[in-house]
């Protein structure tokens, strides 16, 4: 015993005290990047963890309106927030028409936001918890479905002899035999459809939040994704994304995929308004309602739909249900004198 102090690095277990110190001199970072790091306010901190563009992009544009109104300028203003302010934002929102469930989404971004700065330290509470939200019907959705007649024209729609009319005959009949989002759409590739399963083929349809999920193939998909696949001539080519743009499929940019945008406008928008399939909020959000509604009809069971629409609450898979606005089934139609 020398009454010498260990150092550091020797009271480490083995050479992992020095494999620190050659870490600290082999740094990626320089100094300046590490303290610039360091001081990132946890504002923006949060911001930067939120991995879903379309969640990143409506909770940047709430934010913002909370900002201009209450015309903070630095960060550091967000801590002298209290519930005062919340309110007069409220109020001042509602003067604005806007939906029930569009104000609801604008207090939950606020409140997601204190929520971290909270956990954080950088406040002492969440200034919006305790704000009443208006109330929204759970089970009443605004998104529409389509009769089974209107789904049938839709499908048939498209040319079947020309690309695009191959390749909008595909996604349509993906939107409305599997009931995918839009952006889930657009995100398979080509190894992603029909992988080999001793249930059959089966599409890996990467979701919300990163989850992924395994649907089976619907035949008539399958076949109209096949005969697409070998007319675009990318069938081989298993990481290209599997619907490709038209217009800019060529040998200088063989692997452009679609947009959400596009399919919106270009697909489902394009051939429904020519069948009539008009009014509000009809577009592919209202194919994946009506996916679920013919399948609620047809007597799936409504645990495995949520399941195959991805839901992570059976209370919204409720939401896409339409059987309940059917004019027969209502109780009004039971009265007899």
């Amino acid at each position: 015993m020398t009454g010498q102090p260990p150092s550091s690095s020797d009271s480490l277990p083995g050479s992992v005290g020095q494999d620190l110190v050659t870490a600290l001199t082999g740094r990626t970072l320089s100094a300046p990047e590490f303290q610039q790091l360091a001081e990132v306010p946890p504002e923006t901190q949060w911001f930067a963890n939120i991995d879903n563009p379309n969640t990143r992009r409506a909770y940047r544009d709430d934010l913002d309106g909370f900002i201009r109104f209450t015309g903070i300028q630095t960060p550091a203003e967000f801590r002298q927030i209290t519930r005062s302010h919340i309110l007069a934002w409220r109020a001042e929102l509602e003067t604005q028409n806007l939906a029930s469930s569009t104000v609801r989404r604008k207090l939950a971004a606020l409140s997601s936001l204190y929520d971290y700065l909270c956990n954080q330290n950088a406040v002492t509470h969440n200034p919006v918890k305790g704000v009443k939200r208006p109330r929204v019907e759970s089970q009443v959705g605004v998104t529409p479905a389509l009769t089974n007649p209107q789904a049938r024209n839709l499908l048939d729609a498209p040319p079947s002899d020309t690309l695009k009319g191959k390749r909008d005959r595909a996604i349509l009949s993906v939107l409305l035999h599997h009931g995918l989002r839009r952006e889930e759409v657009t995100r398979l590739k080509v190894k992603d459809f029909a992988q080999a399963d001793r249930g059959g083929p089966r599409m890996r349809v990467w979701g919300k939040g990163g989850k992924v999920r395994y649907l089976p193939v619907h035949t008539n998909t399958l076949k109209l994704v096949t005969a697409y696949l070998e007319a675009a001539g990318h069938k081989e080519q298993a990481c290209y994304w599997l619907f490709q743009s038209v217009s800019h499929h060529h040998a200088a940019n063989p692997n452009c995929g679609m947009t959400p945008g596009a399919v919106y406008s270009e697909v489902v928008k394009k051939y429904m308004l020519p069948l009539g399939i008009t009014g509000e909020n009809l577009g592919p959000h209202a194919l994946r309602a009506t996916a679920a509604t013919c399948a609620l009809e047809n007597r799936a069971d409504i645990a495995k739909v949520q399941e195959w629409l991805g839901h992570s609450n059976i209370n919204t898979t409720r939401v896409y249900d339409r059987r309940v606005t059917r004019a027969p089934d209502s109780p009004t139609f039971k009265v007899a004198y």
